[in-house]
């Protein structure tokens, strides 16, 4: 669906892309992530036709951005990081332009703009001027035009800024829904919001691209060894125990006043869970939790982009 072809972009004598290369298929959800200034909008903009690259090219359905500009805005939604919104109208007002802009046959406007409405919750604000709203509504009416003329493509740059949890939840399942039809471009700083969301994620900084995989490939590829939480009724007489078992590299143990919490470094690639198992029925002891910790997408984040 896009393909990210050696795609440089400079201004003046600042490199804000560096040579870099993707693809985005068809009906995938692409969590596209960086440091601020790690040219993720810039990279937007250039799939979105609102810039031109200094070198490389973007191809949409095989069309490429330097020579179809027109083709492929009429195939995309674009929620910027800036949201192009009128003050003075109202919200049916602007919603009904948006269409008119979209060239959205007329007899077909109001079941289109009635269907993003209802997505994005905007009807009891419908009839209220777009300066008056809120952010949450301004994010939920900004997203509404870039859904209004049923693109197959969405990018949306920071769609849930300024929701709070439940708006943010809604988003999150309404971003879910679209991906099962449309392919979804999606940059946040909400990691968990892109656990939650995404196929796969694409991460630059400073203009390159330093890692790409699915969120679970990602994790288990900086993920130094296994490590495994338990929890045990009792205070003493674990930690030697535990050293001794196959696998087991580090015991640390935390003692509560009725229970010990124990967090457990075993080689990578090794699952010592039966065998820890075992030794606490031969030893008596009571588990009341047990369960293995992974390295979070924000640690693999702020690994590959630490200064």
């Amino acid at each position: 669906m896009i393909q990210i072809e050696g795609l440089t972009k400079k201004y003046g004598t600042t490199l804000a892309v560096d040579n870099i290369s993707f693809e985005v298929k068809t009906g995938e959800i692409l969590g596209f992530l960086g440091p601020n200034g790690a040219g993720k909008t810039t990279t937007m903009k250039v799939i979105t036709c609102f810039m031109p690259p200094t070198e490389g090219d973007v191809l949409v359905d095989g069309l490429s951005v330097l020579e179809h500009s027109l083709a492929i805005r009429q195939r995309i939604g674009y929620l910027p990081e800036q949201n192009p919104l009128y003050n003075d109208l109202n919200v049916l007002d602007y919603l009904q332009y948006v269409a008119e802009l979209r060239d959205i046959p007329s007899q077909d406007r109001n079941r289109r703009i009635g269907g993003v409405v209802g997505s994005c919750g905007l009807r009891e604000v419908l009839h209220k001027d777009v300066g008056e709203l809120s952010k949450g509504y301004r994010q939920r009416l900004g997203l509404a035009q870039a859904m209004v003329h049923d693109p197959e493509i969405l990018v949306l740059d920071e769609p849930t800024i300024g929701l709070d949890p439940n708006q943010i939840v809604e988003i999150r399942n309404l971003i879910r829904t679209l991906g099962k039809e449309k392919t979804v471009i999606l940059s946040t700083h909400i990691l968990p919001e892109v656990q939650a969301t995404c196929d796969r994620v694409v991460i630059i900084d400073r203009g390159k691209i330093v890692a790409d995989g699915t969120p679970e490939q990602l994790q288990a590829g900086f993920q130094g060894k296994d490590r495994l939480f338990l929890e045990l009724k009792g205070t003493d007489g674990f930690e030697d125990r535990l050293k001794l078992v196959a696998g087991v590299d580090n015991v640390s143990v935390t003692r509560g006043e009725r229970s010990s919490k124990v967090r457990i470094e075993a080689a990578k690639g090794s699952d010592v869970r039966e065998e820890l198992f075992r030794l606490a029925v031969e030893q008596g002891w009571v588990i009341l939790e047990m369960r293995r910790e992974q390295t979070s997408l924000e640690e693999v984040f702020r690994q590959l982009t630490e200064k």
